[in-house]
């Protein structure tokens, strides 16, 4: 009974989710081209018909291939839940590896394979077919899967120890695993963040010391100002992959690098630059790196807190598809780990607009920062400019933009930075 009550509320919720994206996509498409033949009033003197036109047709192309992905996504998942494709797929590693941790982490291998498989043609279309239309693709087909290939490479190094030591505990220490698996998947992240700029992020660009001398007195005049201390000032090879541009910072404690889109310099004034760099600086001196990461932490505990209970029920399994017991004497943690990482996305969707509204009151907070300690004006023009690059939609459906959108909407964003002004 409670199998089929999970059944059925693992249905109705996949359903909901289903109609509820279908409907902001279909507002969100319908606004933009309602919007397309002129551009909006506060953005006349700055952005050129044609660049909005692009906009609105690259955002569409980008919404319309956003639900062709999701209903093969669906397949997908109702195939390996509902349809017992994880049930084959556990019965067929078995007959290979037999019982153990091999089978455990063949497993995991094989749900990774398979479904990197299913997505390799779309990220294919993504870049040479999209993303080249629309003249921002730099990549060839061999750095496409050189790229790829360094990744799985990666994921094997990485991730299969990590999954590992997260089985082992499900096996080995208790009704408590899922406490002690949160302090070691909290320490990966973590060293995650010190190792990201130094060893992960080289493999794939080449980072150069920022060569321009008055930029970089700019800028450090800047950190000073703002107290803020970095290992250096780094340009990423971001063009030999796309047109489009960016600045960040990344790293840990006094591992804190800052690093340039090769693009983002080749199209920002000095001054946009250093008011762009701002703004990023504000998210960490007002502390919102480290709140996200206390709000990650907090939630992946709960989450695993619930997985450490649904381990335990027969009808969390069955109810989607899965027989635990078919494979005598084989424990099927590796099993609950993946139907968990299946299904916990169609249960926490309809949360997204308060994930979007904590990170919008972020943004804002990180413009007024900006606008304290450079020119909101410089600000503004670079938005402009970064929105005309990479062919931003100045007008999104407000309800879509409010599900999905980390950043506030144009207008309302620079509308707020120019009363800062």
């Amino acid at each position: 009974m409670y199998s089929l009550a999970f059944s059925i509320l693992f249905v109705s919720f996949l359903i909901l989710t289903l109609l509820v994206r279908f409907w902001l996509a279909s507002r969100h498409i319908r606004h933009v081209l309602r919007h397309r033949a002129a551009v909006p009033a506060e953005f006349a003197q700055t952005i050129p018909l044609a660049a909005h036109q692009k906009a609105a047709d690259y955002t569409v192309a980008k919404t319309k291939f956003g639900l062709l992905g999701l209903l093969i996504n669906t397949v997908v998942l109702v195939g390996f839940t509902l349809l017992g494709g994880l049930q084959w797929l556990s019965v067929a590693v078995y007959q290979y590896t037999g019982p153990g941790m091999t089978y455990q982490l063949a497993l995991m291998a094989g749900f990774a394979l398979i479904t990197g498989l299913i997505d390799l043609p779309f990220d294919y279309y993504k870049q040479f077919g999209m993303e080249q239309r629309f003249g921002f693709n730099k990549m060839t087909p061999g750095l496409f899967f050189a790229d790829l290939l360094k990744g799985v490479a990666l994921g094997a190094v990485i991730g299969l120890p990590l999954v590992w030591v997260v089985l082992t505990l499900m096996d080995k220490a208790g009704g408590l695993w899922w406490l002690y698996a949160w302090f070691v998947w909290s320490g990966f992240q973590l060293l995650m963040m010190v190792l990201f700029p130094t060893v992960i992020a080289p493999l794939f660009n080449k980072f150069t010391p920022l060569a321009d001398e008055a930029l970089k007195a700019r800028i450090e005049g800047l950190m000073a100002r703002v107290g803020f201390a970095s290992k250096g000032l780094f340009v990423m090879d971001g063009s030999k992959r796309s047109a489009h541009g960016n600045a960040y910072f990344s790293g840990f404690g006094a591992n804190k690098r800052i690093v340039f889109f090769d693009t983002l310099l080749a199209r920002l004034a000095p001054q946009e630059i250093e008011a762009v760099l701002a703004h990023e600086l504000g998210h960490f001196k007002l502390k919102h790196i480290i709140k996200r990461i206390a709000i990650m932490f907090a939630l992946s505990l709960a989450f695993l807190a619930l997985l450490g209970y649904l381990k335990t029920q027969l009808w969390f399994y069955t109810g989607l598809g899965v027989d635990p017991l078919l494979l005598p004497g084989q424990n099927s943690d590796a099993m609950v780990l993946l139907l968990f990482m299946l299904v916990l996305p169609v249960f926490t969707f309809l949360l997204g607009p308060l994930t979007s509204l904590s990170s919008r009151k972020h943004e804002f907070e990180a413009d007024a920062f900006a606008a304290r300690h450079t020119d909101a004006n410089d600000l503004v023009t670079a938005l402009v400019k970064m929105y005309e690059d990479n062919a931003s939609t100045l007008t999104p459906d407000p309800l879509h933009s409010a599900f999905y959108d980390s950043h506030p909407p144009a207008s309302v964003r620079i509308r707020q930075l120019k009363l800062a002004a």
